[in-house]
């Protein structure tokens, strides 16, 4: 599997990504206009960033699933676009996330109002890229999107990672009793699984929260758990200071090394949109 190189420093240091290879379409749903950069072909997967946003790490994944034969939706739903995840820029944007009408980064049992967008965005990507249905692959702050999205029908394929609402209950889980009523019932009728990954450890995303999408989804919550020991142990400033514990599986704390469980989780999580989506060539 290709391995993009990094990259370069901007004039002032920086290692941002200019997405270049992305194409940015300005999308509206519910009266709500969006950026969302796309690129590849075939069936749809939609990326949904980590704080603090469409970091070069976070790109890097996207080009990933792209290049497994899919077409990438990465939608810009906070923080600035490309940017390389300095501490006290990200922190700002953390700041404003969690008080934003968008997001419920506090308290259980209620979805943010965002997932309503992004479960438009997924009926969208389907009309438009074909296919059985679509994928999506939430992270940190976004990673239970991925569950919530499951009420739209053309939705396959949901990958959790580190999801990490809300921050103010460690075992709670950001959404409501009906949607997950519905869920469940549709995971069962229709055969399907809803994948999670994190680290031993994950101070953020605790075992606890694991332990209640356990309780709520039976056998159709798949969980990886990957030992805090395999963590990137140098990532970006936001990771190491705001963050502080091995927390990115597949971003700012994946190895990209042959051996690696970050590295094996990356191509699990791809092996299954593959295979949820019928992707059999590329």
């Amino acid at each position: 599997m290709p391995n993009p190189t990094e990259s370069p420093r901007d004039a002032a240091g920086r290692r941002d990504d200019s997405l270049a290879d992305f194409r940015p379409r300005v999308v509206t749903l519910l009266d709500t206009a969006r950026t969302v950069y796309v690129s590849g072909t075939g069936p749809a997967v939609i990326v949904m960033a980590e704080m603090p946003g469409i970091s070069p790490d976070v790109a890097r994944f996207a080009r990933w699933v792209r290049d497994a034969g899919c077409t990438v939706y990465l939608p810009s739903l906070f923080g600035r676009d490309g940017a390389y995840p300095e501490a006290e820029e990200g922190l700002a944007v953390l700041r404003r996330a969690c008080v934003s009408a968008e997001f419920r980064a506090f308290g259980a049992g209620r979805s943010s109002p965002v997932t309503d967008w992004l479960r438009a965005l997924a009926a969208l990507a389907h009309r438009e890229c074909g296919g059985p249905g679509v994928g999506a692959v939430g992270m940190c702050f976004t990673g239970n999107f991925a569950l919530t999205m499951m009420c739209e029908p053309s939705m396959l394929a949901p990958v959790l990672c580190q999801p990490s609402l809300p921050l103010d209950e460690p075992g709670g889980i950001e959404i409501s009793q009906s949607e997950l009523a519905t869920i469940r019932a549709r995971l069962d009728r229709e055969d399907l699984a809803v994948r999670a990954y994190r680290f031993d450890g994950d101070r953020v995303c605790t075992a606890q929260r694991f332990a209640a999408y356990a309780a709520a989804l039976g056998p159709r919550f798949e969980a990886r758990v990957l030992p805090a020991s395999a963590a990137n142990p140098t990532p970006p400033p936001f990771f190491e200071q705001v963050v502080g514990c091995p927390h990115s599986v597949v971003t700012a704390h994946l190895v990209d090394a042959e051996g690696e469980p970050t590295r094996a989780a990356r191509d699990e999580i791809i092996a299954f949109l593959r295979a949820r989506l019928h992707i059999t060539e590329h």
